[in-house]
Order: structure tokens, then C-alpha cells, then sequence
């Protein structure tokens, strides 16, 4: 079992930034690929960017691709999401989810544990 919990988010102006932190506890965090999702009111939660046990992988949805950046800190228990260059339409709240596999990718179907969710809000 791992638990996994999000911090960082927070309201901002768009073309700012924030970085998110999801801390994992339990089971050996370096055992589990990551990744960052997102669900904005009314619409199904989606992938935003995934990173290998590793982190020698990564992948990023189209719409974050340039803004976004992945990487994590075994050593911390820890993965990141720095956003850059927000936009109103990131505006959703975000989760983070470990796989018990090597890689993972954009299916939220690959992921077996989900933290409990940051909203961030970026205001025009």
C-alpha cells in the first residue's frame, strides 16, 4: 500500500507559476512509476504527465508539453510538477497516482494508488 499526498496548489495569475509535490509513504517509492492528472469541473479527469521509477522516462500531455516539467526525488519520497506558463484552462484540481510498474503512461487505468487532490486555480 502506498499513501500519497499533494501539496502546492494555490491560486495564480496567469503566466505564473507553481510547483505541486505529491510525498509518498508506505511501500519503496523508487517500486513505482508516477504520474500527474487532472480533472477541471464537468470534465473526466485527465493524464498530464508521467515519469518512470527512474525517471530516466517521461511523457506529457500535448496541452502541457513546453510548460509543464516532471522529475522526482527518490531519496524524498517525493515527485514534482513544476508548471510554468499557466493558463486559465489548467484551472482543475490535480492528482498524483503510482503504478507498480516500471513505466507508466497516460491511462488512469494503469495507476493503482491516487492521492487525494490540489486545486489549482489560475486567474485571468
Amino acid at each position: 500500500q502506498v499513501q500519497l499526498v499533494e501539496s502546492g496548489g494555490g491560486l495564480v495569475q496567469v503566466g505564473g507559476s507553481l510547483r505541486l509535490s505529491c510525498a509518498a509513504s508506505g511501500r519503496t517509492f523508487s517500486g513505482y512509476a508516477m504520474g500527474w492528472f487532472r480533472q477541471a469541473p464537468g470534465k473526466e479527469r485527465e493524464f498530464v504527465a508521467a515519469i518512470s521509477r527512474s525517471g530516466g522516462r517521461i511523457s506529457f500531455a500535448d496541452s502541457v508539453k513546453g510548460r509543464f516539467t516532471i522529475s522526482r526525488d527518490n531519496a524524498k519520497n517525493t515527485v514534482y510538477l513544476q508548471m510554468n506558463s499557466l493558463k486559465p484552462e489548467d484551472t482543475a484540481v490535480y492528482y498524483c497516482a503510482g503504478a507498480s510498474t516500471r513505466y507508466s503512461g497516460s491511462s488512469h487505468y494503469e495507476y493503482d494508488y491516487w492521492g487525494q487532490g490540489t486545486q489549482v486555480t489560475v486567474s485571468s
